[in-house]
This record gives C-alpha cells, structure tokens and sequence, in this order.
C-alpha cells in the first residue's frame, strides 16, 4: 500500500513540475525576440516580462520608462517586454517625429485599451481606434478655434473671481501662511473646465464638497488599484476586459452622464446656445448623418457623454498641474517670480486693467516659465502607438512588425543632458526666441501630429491665466513642508508631488 503512495506522490509531483515547466516555458516563448533583431533590451523576468516593479505598485510609470530609456543611451530605441510581449521605447527624436507625423499611417492608433464593457472609455477621443477616432476628430476640432477661445476669456475671468474670493478667504496677508497649492488649483481648473466645456457653476473653490471637484480628484487618485488599473490600460491592455479595468472610475461615469444629459436636455427645451462642447456636442447629436458614417461612429447616448468625460479630466489635470508646479519653481526662485509678476502686471497695465485673450497669449517669459513646467512636470509622462502594419525603421535593417506597441517616454527626452542642458535645473530661458528651435525638438508634452492634444491651446489658456491671477495679488515662496528637492509619486500613471505641495502665500500690497 506504501509503494502505492510513494508512486502516485511522485507521478503527482511530476506532473504539476511538468506543468510548472509548460507554462514557464510558454511565458518566455518570446524572450529572444529582441535579440534575434539586433536590438538592445532590458533582460526580461518571467511573469512581468519588464513591468514587475510598477504592475506591484513599487514605481511609478513615469520612473519605469525613464529607466528604460537610460538603459541605452546611445541607442534609438530599446526593447522591453510587457508580460511576454515584445515592445519598443523610441529614444531617437527624428524617429519619434516620423511616427507622429510622417509615417502616421503606420501608427494610427494607440496602444492603450480600456474594458470592451467599458463605453465611456473606449468611445472616447484619447482612445478611439480607427476609423472612429478620424471621423470624431474631424467633428470635434471646430471647439477650440481661436474665435471661441477669446469668447471663453470672458467665462474664464469669472472663474478668476471665485479664485480672488476663495484667497480672501483664507486671510492671506501675513507671511506665514501655508497654503497646499495643488488643491486650489485643481479646484481653479475644475471651475473654469465646467464652465468652458459644460456651461456650469462648479463651485469648487468656495464649496469643500463640490461635486465636480471631488469626481474629478477620484479620477486620479493614487490608489493602489487606481494605479494598476490605468498602468495596464497602457502596458497590458489584455487584462482590460477580463479584469473589467474602466478609464473612468464608475461613479464618475454615473455623474458624468447625469450632469451632461441634464444639461442637454435643458438646452434644448429652451433653445439656449452658448460657445461651449456641449454646444458641439448638441449640433452633432442632432445632425443629419449620413449611415456609412453613422457606422463608424455615432453620436448618440454613452458615445457623447465620453466626449464630454474626456475633456474634463484633460482639463482638469493639465492645467491642475502646469500652475501648481510653476508656482512650485517660481517660488524657489524669486528673481523669475518677480520679473514674470512685472511682465503680467505691466501688460494689464498698458491693456487699461482688462485681460484679454491678446494679453494672455501675448505675454512671452510667461509662455517660457509655462513651457519649461511642462518639460520638467509633463502631465502623462509616456505616450503610446502600435505599429499598424509592418514598418522599416529608416536608415536600419529592423522592421517593426504590425500589432507591436512602440512608446515615447516623455521623462526620458524631457530630462536627456543630450537635449536639455542640467535637465534638472528649471530654465525658461530654454523657450527663449533664440532657444526654442533646438529645445523643442525633444518636447512633447501635448504630442505630436494628427494624435496631438485637441485641448492643448485651452489647457494653456486657463494654466496662463490661473498663472496671472494668482501672481499678480499673492507672493510664493517655500516653507518647511515644501519639497525641496521635488519628490514625485512612487506609483500610477500622472505625475503628482508626494505628500501634496505646501508653500507660504502672502497677498501683495495693492
């Protein structure tokens, strides 16, 4: 009976040894993929492939690529594996230009998948997959044409009032004031979003529990599940539908379509127009389609509110995070703090008090200080495509083959000595006249290309404007719970400060 035992043990433990085997085996079917091309690659772990440490919530997606880049230096480009998939980090500026706008027809798409269940994420425009995303593109540019961004100034000055009462409020003429400045400008950008995109008092700097405000911040709350859920979305969207992953957290997605039918409803139970998305939004519902169109992408229930919940998020992150950091920098260095206070106030002087769309775009070291923001601070520090059909990397024997997901890591570029001299060092003299040329060749905060950023010319309209009110009356500098030197989010997909972003505030003379 115990030679028996002994005998089914061990054809037992045979077994689940050989299916151990197997199943090793088949996860690193592919990891000689790189070398059989010639291209260098990070060694890859079974299992992660190359994504362990942040598939666990040990890095950030920011920090991953960053280390993926700096891997081979003197490369174009550099192999990793997602899982057992073979993926390609481009390093070579001239190639990363050529797959965003030249051969674009190669890399139509992004990598990047929300859940098949998941309408309000893969109906939107940020992830659209062809032809869609063409038709919706072509539809949805008309929102931000220069017309309508000088009419949004108006809308936008009002927001700026509710910015002024919210600093009164918080008493802010003696110097040992601390403020957490992210807060108040995500909540800034939360307003002026609902109101140029939605038509909407948000409230959110004079209300603690705003609705907006707090839907909007549950979008990218550092979570360790809200940071594996938008990671794989980007690096293994074949979990996305298994795992049930929504862009959108579902309670959002429930306020989204609440606020934004409501709005439509009402709108055209009265007839009332104003220049906003959700005007676009109303004119696309209601016009004559024709059906090949309307099988490609029709503008109806979830496919609209999608619409609406991308912009939202766009903007409310983007201009969030390009005025927070400014005034982060700005503050550790008051010389550029008081010579961009002299060029704003000076501008409103001349323009007789009024702040105009002229004023705002027309003001040049504030363009420099904002561009310089977004190269050290990019808000989605890694971009993503796959190759649709085969495609010949000029001037190299490797072909990068149809379905592959290639990535261009902002961090990587914007930080590469190569490009940017001291990248750490905060620099606006980088976008100067004499300098942007040559800076700007490795700079890609909005994209590039047909893909490029729809909101990119309204995220930097309200990141200026916040940028001139809150300079033009309050003085920054750091305090002892400032970070210094800055300390980024260990974990998820956009770049936050850790522990917040605390300087002193104190309220200018008049």
């Amino acid at each position: 009976m115990s030679l028996l035992w002994n005998n089914w043990l061990l054809e037992a433990a045979t077994l689940v040894l050989l299916i151990i085997y197997l199943i090793y085996r088949y996860m690193i079917r592919n990891f000689d993929y790189w070398k059989n091309r010639g291209v260098v690659f990070v060694p890859p772990s079974p299992i992660f492939g190359g994504l362990a440490k942040f598939m666990v919530g040990r890095t950030s997606v920011g920090r991953f690529s960053k280390e993926i880049y700096d891997y081979a230096p003197d490369e174009p480009y550099v192999g990793f594996f997602g899982f057992d998939k073979p993926m390609l980090m481009i390093r070579d500026p001239e190639l990363i230009k050529r797959i965003f706008i030249k051969d674009f027809d190669y890399f139509k798409d992004r990598y990047a998948s929300a859940s098949v269940h998941d309408i309000l994420g893969t109906a939107n425009l940020f992830l659209l997959k062809h032809p869609g995303w063409k038709l919706l593109r072509t539809k949805i540019s008309p929102i931000y044409t220069s017309k309508r961004l000088k009419d949004m100034v108006k809308l936008l000055a009002e927001v700026g009032q509710g910015l002024a009462t919210h600093m009164e409020l918080l008493d802010l003429k003696e110097p040992g004031r601390i403020v957490e400045i992210k807060e108040i400008c995500s909540r800034y950008a939360t307003d002026m979003i609902a109101t140029t995109a939605f038509g909407l008092q948000a409230n959110s700097l004079n209300n603690p529990t705003a609705e907006f405000w707090e839907k909007g911040n549950e979008m990218f709350r550092d979570t360790f599940y809200r940071s594996i859920e938008l990671s794989s979305m980007f690096f293994a969207p074949f979990l996305s539908t298994p795992m049930r992953f929504r862009l959108f957290p579902q309670r959002f997605g429930q306020f989204m379509r609440t606020v934004i039918w409501d709005t439509i409803n009402e709108r055209e139970k009265i007839g009332f127009k104003r220049p906003d998305l959700i005007d676009l939004l109303v004119e696309l519902k209601n016009q004559e389609a024709d059906e090949a169109d309307k099988k490609i992408f029709e503008f109806a229930g979830d496919n609209i509110v999608a619409q609406a919940a991308i912009f939202f998020v766009g903007g409310f992150e983007t201009s969030s995070t390009a005025i927070s950091f400014s005034l982060y920098e700005l503050a550790l260095q008051p010389e550029m703090q008081n010579r961009l206070r002299r060029e704003i106030t000076d501008a409103i002087e001349e323009n007789g008090g009024r702040i105009t769309y002229e004023l705002i775009m027309g003001l040049p070291y504030l363009d420099m200080v904002v561009s310089e923001t977004l190269r050290k601070y990019p808000t989605l520090p890694i971009l993503d495509r796959i190759a649709d059909s085969d495609y010949r990397v000029p001037g190299s024997d490797l072909v990068i083959e149809k379905g592959t997901p290639v990535y261009i890591p902002l961090t990587g570029l914007h930080y590469d000595p190569k490009y940017h001299e001291d990248p750490d060092k905060f620099n606006p003299e980088r976008f100067s006249d004499v300098n942007k040329k040559s800076t700007k060749r490795a700079w890609y905060p909005f994209g590039d290309g047909p893909h490029s950023c729809i909101g990119q010319r309204l995220g930097l309209l309200q990141s200026k404007l916040g940028l001139i009110e809150m300079l033009r009356h309050y003085e920054f500098s750091p305090c002892d719970r400032t970070p210094i030197p800055m300390v980024l989010t260990r974990k998820g997909l956009m770049i936050h400060s850790e522990g917040g972003l605390y300087l002193h505030v104190k309220k200018l003379n008049s």
